[in-house]
């Protein structure tokens, strides 16, 4: 395993980005969690604000209208967020380490000078497609496919689960130009918004995550000109297994501020609410209920900057990203039950934060690869060596 010293105390640059986060979330996210939530509206005007503090692009280099910090940094801003609302997090997450990433690593000078500016302000939210209804996990074998036609390519198929797969103004779509099951027969291509044969199909109706949109992208004879292509025809699949790697260490702190959030609420209940003419804090069942929790949330949290660290230094994050966002995921969803009981019969009510954290929570163990698909890269990388 790669060695790797992390500074368990933060850096005064990361301390500055966590109080400006905290305080814009504060101010601009939680008076309307649950007006979003309950709506299911997805708040655009709030990412543009996001974009005016460098949200939009965090690791996007200056010369292209990024604030160019590293991923310590990134980490910290998606927790601060995650920790008032995971929806926003969500989306925050998906548009820096899905869309905007894979044009940052994979685009060329012209193609990150057209997109990173507009996508790094927030002025364009950014969607990302791979998966599709019949293809989850099973990437490799996906349907929507793209046939060259002189100097264009005309794209054909469905994308699922998206986010902002209905507002996005830029897409990077992964679609099939070789054989099924290839792991090179996939490519990459930037697709903008208002392209003829691009539409949103159904937006999803969820569980938790509500104010983050996820729909369907639909390409019906969509003619794109080979210059929107991200690399070169059938190096999709591989940039889009490295753009995960990143994108799961967003999901890792995804659920960390989550986590964190959910542990902050049944902290606060403990001491308010009291029983038996005492807070319930100090009842062992309870007391040793938060022990256990902030004891998962830090060792979540230090997986997550460790991963963050090796991807600063420009290592492999294949298996410590996977580990991250297993532990993490896993983590978030067990901190968010427990606080549902904590506050008990409140908790089940949407008066207190309890419930939402915890249908919030679901989306960490399936978003980006499922647990299981963590555990088989995991798993690999274990049994490569």
């Amino acid at each position: 395993m790669e060695q790797v010293t992390i500074d368990v105390e933060q850096s005064e640059g990361q301390m500055m980005i966590a109080g400006m986060v905290r305080d814009f979330a504060e101010r601009f996210i939680r008076p309307h969690v649950m007006t979003w939530d309950e709506a299911q509206e997805f708040p655009v005007a709030l990412f543009q604000e996001m974009g005016k503090l460098g949200l939009m692009g965090v690791l996007v280099p200056e010369e292209y209208g990024g604030a160019g910090l590293t991923y310590h940094e990134y980490v910290t801003a998606i927790i601060e967020v995650s920790r008032v609302d995971g929806s926003i997090g969500l989306s925050m997450a998906a548009h820096n380490s899905l869309c905007t990433n894979h044009i940052l690593q994979f685009g060329n000078e012209s193609q990150k000078q057209q997109y990173l500016p507009g996508l790094a302000s927030g002025k364009w939210i950014g969607a990302w497609g791979l998966t599709e209804p019949n293809t989850g996990s099973d990437a490799g074998n996906m349907r929507t496919v793209a046939k060259r036609d002189g100097d264009y390519y005309i794209i054909n198929g469905t994308k699922n689960f998206i986010t902002h797969g209905k507002t996005g103004q830029v897409a990077v779509v992964i679609v099939r130009t070789g054989e099924p099951g290839d792991s090179h027969g996939m490519s990459a291509f930037i697709v903008e918004r208002g392209t003829p044969g691009f539409s949103a199909g159904k937006k999803e109706n969820k569980l938790g995550m509500r104010a983050s949109e996820t729909a369907e992208m639909v390409f019906s004879d969509c003619r794109v000109h080979k210059s929107q292509m991200l690399g070169l025809e059938g190096d999709g699949f591989v940039q889009s297994l490295k753009v995960l790697d990143g994108g799961r260490i967003s999901i890792a702190a995804l659920s960390v501020g989550i986590a964190q959030g959910a542990f902050d609420a049944a902290l606060g209940y403990s001491k308010e609410r009291h029983q038996f003419n005492k807070p319930i804090s100090s009842f062992q069942g309870i007391s040793f209920k938060l022990a256990d929790m902030a004891t998962r949330i830090e060792a979540s949290r230090l997986l997550t900057f460790r991963a963050a660290e090796l991807k600063n230094l420009g290592k492999s994050v294949n298996k410590e990203s996977a580990m991250a966002k297993l532990y993490a995921s896993e983590v978030a969803v067990e901190v968010a039950n427990e606080a549902v009981q904590i506050f008990g019969g409140y908790g089940y009510t949407k008066d207190f934060p309890a419930e939402k954290f915890y249908r919030d929570a679901k989306l960490c163990t399936i978003g980006e690869g499922t647990s299981e698909i963590q555990k088989l890269v995991i798993s690999r990388a274990l049994l490569q060596k």
